[in-house]
């Protein structure tokens, strides 16, 4: 029997370590790659040309990804000793989880019924999360389920106000996690900067820019 050489349909080259990919469950062409930049790439399989989507906030390695049963949300586990929830369709994550005692993440996975989360970190513990914070899994009466609602309703009409988009969007992080936040997006900035005064004195000025999605990627291989 000949023997049989497996080769890639197509490679793609990413400009750090992939730790993890995990495809969408309701959407088989779509997937997501766990970067060792800190930040998760979301890529659609019929066009390699540039990534769909980056969602980026962990300050660290992000070790895990996985999709929700549902598709529309993902959640990572990163060395940063976090827990994140985002939205497929948004760059910034809509929760964070995180314990005084946890240690580096490294795996992260959702239940069947998208409701709660498992976690395992370094400090060889196996924690449970509700994949929304503020649920509650006890028995409510009528009464609270239309307060809750009402409440819902409200936030969502006017989830456009600064104050609201303010208080919806605030977490509480490690003293170590937010000082790492914010010397990173100095950093970034700094690159930035230095791109953009490169460019403006080189030939690179003439180059065609390219979108943060397109960076991504440093080499397509056939």
């Amino acid at each position: 029997m000949a023997n049989c050489c497996l080769v890639p349909v197509l490679r793609n080259v990413l400009k750090f370590a992939a730790n993890r990919i995990a495809f969408n469950p309701m959407e088989a062409m779509n997937f997501a790659v766990a970067s060792e930049d800190h930040n998760v790439y979301l890529f659609d399989a019929r066009n390699f040309e540039k990534a769909q989507n980056i969602q980026k906030g962990h300050v660290a390695a992000v070790m895990d990804v996985e999709f929700s049963p549902t598709g529309e949300e993902l959640v990572t586990a990163s060395y940063d000793r976090t827990v994140r929830i985002w939205r497929r369709d948004s760059g910034h994550s809509r929760d964070i989880y995180h314990t005084k005692r946890m240690q580096r993440v490294f795996r992260a996975s959702w239940t069947m019924d998208s409701k709660y989360l498992l976690s395992g970190s370094d400090d060889g513990n196996i924690r449970l999360w509700r994949a929304n914070a503020s649920d509650r899994s006890g028995v409510t009466s009528s009464k609270q389920r239309q307060s809750l609602e009402y409440n819902k309703a409200l936030t969502q009409r006017y989830s456009h106000m600064p104050e609201i988009k303010r208080i919806s969007r605030h977490r509480h992080l490690p003293k170590v996690v937010k000082k790492a936040g914010e010397i990173k997006r100095e950093e970034l900035a700094s690159i930035k900067r230095r791109e953009e005064n490169e460019r403006k004195h080189t030939s690179k000025q003439f180059e065609a820019r390219k979108s943060e999605r397109e960076k991504a990627i440093l080499a397509k291989v056939k």
